[in-house]
C-alpha cells in the first residue's frame, strides 16, 4: 500500500518530496490556485468554519477525515489509488501488454488533451455555483455544496500533477491556463458546453450534480481503464469522491419532489399554478429543468459517431466504464446501430462498434439516470401523485453530434425548428419559470433549525452528526 504524507505543503502518496524539480511547480502553482479560489470560489464564506471531509488515505475504509476547516485552509492533495501488480491493458489493440508508466511519444498530445478537458470542468463547476450559498435552503445544503466545491478543486489537483509530472513545459502551461479559463466568459469558456450554462438557483445545482456530475463518473470509469497508468489510478481515487456529489443531487432532487407532492396533498392542489401559491416548486417546472441539464449533460460524452473514441479505445487511452464486464475487449467485428434523421426521415445504419464507443458510454448513462428518475417516481407514488417524471429522448435539444440542431420534441420525434421554438417553453425552462424558481430563494438560511418551504428536510445528517447541527458556522467571530 502507498503510503501518504498528510505533513507536507502538498500532502500526497506520490512521494512528492523525491522530485524537486515537480515539487517546486507544484508549490509554485498552489499559490495561483489560492488565488484563483478566493476569486471564483464560494462567494461570502471564505473565513468560515465548515465541518468538511478531506481526504487523508486511499485505502477502502478510513479514507476520509471530518472536521471544521477554512476552505482556503483545505488539505488539496495529490492521491492515486493503489497500483494493481502486473497489471495488464485491458482493451484495444495492445491487450495484455503491461500498462505504461510513462507516455508513449505517439499518445503524448492526446493524453495531454484528455487530461486538460477533464480537468477543465473541475474549476468550472466551482465558477458556475459560487453564488449559490448566499440562497441556500438550508446549512446541511450548504455543506454538501462547499463539500462538492472543495472536492472540485481537489480533482483540478489531480489533473494538474498528472500535467506538471508527464507533460513538462506544455504541462505547466496547460495547468496554468486551467486557472485563466472563466465559466460563461465570452472570450476565455470552459471547454465543453455545460459547463458555461449559469447554475444559479439550488434546483439547477441539484439537477447539475444529478446529471452532469454523472457523466463526470463515467468519464472517469472509462479513463481509470486507461494504458497509462497514473491517469487509471487517478481517476479511481477520484470516484471514491465522486458518489457524494451524485448522492447530493439524487436526494436534492427528491427532496425537491417530496416537499411538492406534500404541498399538492395535504391542500388538495394540483395546479402548478397553485403549487406555486403554496411555494412549492411545480412538477411541471421540475420536469423541465430535468430536460435541460439530462440534454446538457447528453452533449459531454461526444458524437454518436466518432473516430477519435475509435483511436481512444483501439490504442489504449481511454475504454469503456467497467470493462471487465464485457466479452469481446478488441470490438474489431461488432456493430452498433446508430439512427440519424435524413430529410426528416429517420433512419438506422450499423457503425464500427469501435466508432461508437461514445454512445455505448451514453447507453450506460441513460441507464444509471433512469434509476434516479424511477426513486423520485416512487416518491409521487408513495405520496398518491399520478404525474411522472420522465427522462426525454436523448436525441431531443442536443448541440453536439447527429442531432445538433435537429429539432426533436422529448419523444424524439422530428418537428422541425419552427414548431420546436413554437412549443419549447412547454419543455424547457422559460425566463418566468428561472424567475419563479429563484424568487424562492432570494432569503438564505443559515440557521442549522430551519429549512426553507420549497424542500423537504433530509433523512439523516453527515457522518452521525443530526440534520440540524451547525455544519457552516457562518459569520462567527
Amino acid at each position: 500500500m502507498s503510503t501518504v504524507v498528510n505533513d507536507e505543503k502538498i500532502p500526497n502518496n506520490v512521494n512528492l518530496s523525491s522530485d524537486k524539480k515537480l515539487q517546486r511547480a507544484l508549490e509554485a502553482w498552489q499559490p495561483n490556485f489560492i488565488s484563483w479560489w478566493k476569486e471564483m470560489g464560494p462567494a461570502g464564506f471564505q473565513t468560515d468554519d465548515v465541518y468538511l471531509r478531506t481526504a487523508v488515505d486511499v485505502g477502502q475504509e478510513g479514507w476520509a477525515h471530518f472536521d471544521y476547516v477554512k476552505m482556503p485552509d483545505y488539505r488539496w492533495g495529490i492521491f492515486l489509488a493503489d497500483p494493481v501488480k502486473d497489471r495488464t491493458i485491458g482493451f484495444g489493440d495492445h491487450m495484455g501488454e503491461p500498462v505504461w508508466q510513462e507516455i508513449p511519444g505517439e499518445h503524448r498530445g492526446t493524453l495531454r488533451r484528455l487530461i486538460v478537458t477533464q480537468g477543465d470542468t473541475e474549476p468550472a463547476s466551482v465558477e458556475q455555483q459560487r453564488l449559490l450559498g448566499q440562497s441556500c435552503p438550508s446549512v446541511y445544503d450548504l455543506r454538501n455544496l462547499f463539500q462538492v466545491n472543495v472536492e472540485e478543486g481537489r480533482h483540478l489537483w489531480a489533473m494538474v500533477y498528472l500535467l506538471q509530472s508527464y507533460f513538462g513545459r506544455d504541462g505547466r502551461e496547460e495547468a496554468e491556463s486551467l486557472l485563466e479559463r472563466r465559466s460563461g466568459d465570452e472570450n476565455k469558456p470552459r471547454i465543453l458546453g455545460a459547463f458555461n450554462e449559469p447554475c444559479t438557483d439550488w434546483l439547477s445545482f441539484f439537477m447539475f450534480t444529478f446529471f452532469t456530475d454523472r457523466d463526470g463518473k463515467f468519464q472517469l470509469l472509462a479513463l481509470a481503464e486507461s494504458a497509462f497508468d497514473p491517469l487509471s489510478r487517478t481517476t479511481r481515487f477520484m470516484l471514491t469522491e465522486e458518489a457524494h456529489h451524485m448522492f447530493v443531487g439524487e436526494t436534492g432532487v427528491g427532496r425537491v419532489v417530496e416537499r411538492t407532492a406534500h404541498l399538492m396533498k395535504e391542500n388538495g392542489k394540483d395546479h402548478p399554478d397553485d403549487v406555486r401559491k403554496l411555494g412549492g416548486i411545480d412538477l411541471p417546472t421540475i420536469q423541465k429543468y430535468l430536460n435541460l441539464w439530462y440534454s446538457l449533460s447528453l452533449d459531454l460524452f461526444g458524437g454518436e459517431v466518432s473516430s477519435n473514441a475509435a483511436s481512444f479505445f483501439a490504442n489504449g487511452l481511454k475504454g469503456r466504464a467497467k470493462e471487465d464486464h464485457y466479452d469481446d475487449h478488441k470490438a474489431l467485428e461488432g456493430t452498433y446501430a446508430v439512427s440519424r434523421f435524413t430529410d426528416g426521415k429517420l433512419i438506422t445504419e450499423d457503425v464500427p462498434l469501435r466508432n461508437a464507443m461514445n454512445e455505448v458510454l451514453r447507453d450506460d448513462y441513460v441507464v444509471d439516470c433512469q434509476r434516479g428518475v424511477d426513486k423520485w417516481n416512487r416518491v409521487l407514488e408513495a405520496a398518491g401523485v399520478s404525474f411522472k417524471l420522465t427522462l426525454p429522448h436523448r436525441r431531443f435539444h442536443r448541440h453536439i453530434g447527429l442531432y445538433a440542431d435537429v429539432f426533436c420534441d422529448p419523444t424524439g420525434s422530428f418537428i422541425g425548428k419552427e414548431a420546436f421554438e413554437a412549443k419549447q417553453g412547454e419543455w424547457l425552462p422559460t425566463e418566468a419559470d428561472k424567475t419563479f424558481v429563484l424568487s424562492l430563494m432570494q432569503k438564505p438560511i443559515y440557521d442549522p433549525k430551519q429549512m426553507a418551504g420549497w424542500i423537504a428536510a433530509p433523512r439523516i445528517g453527515i457522518k452521525g452528526r443530526p440534520v440540524d447541527f451547525e455544519y457552516v458556522r457562518h459569520g462567527e467571530a
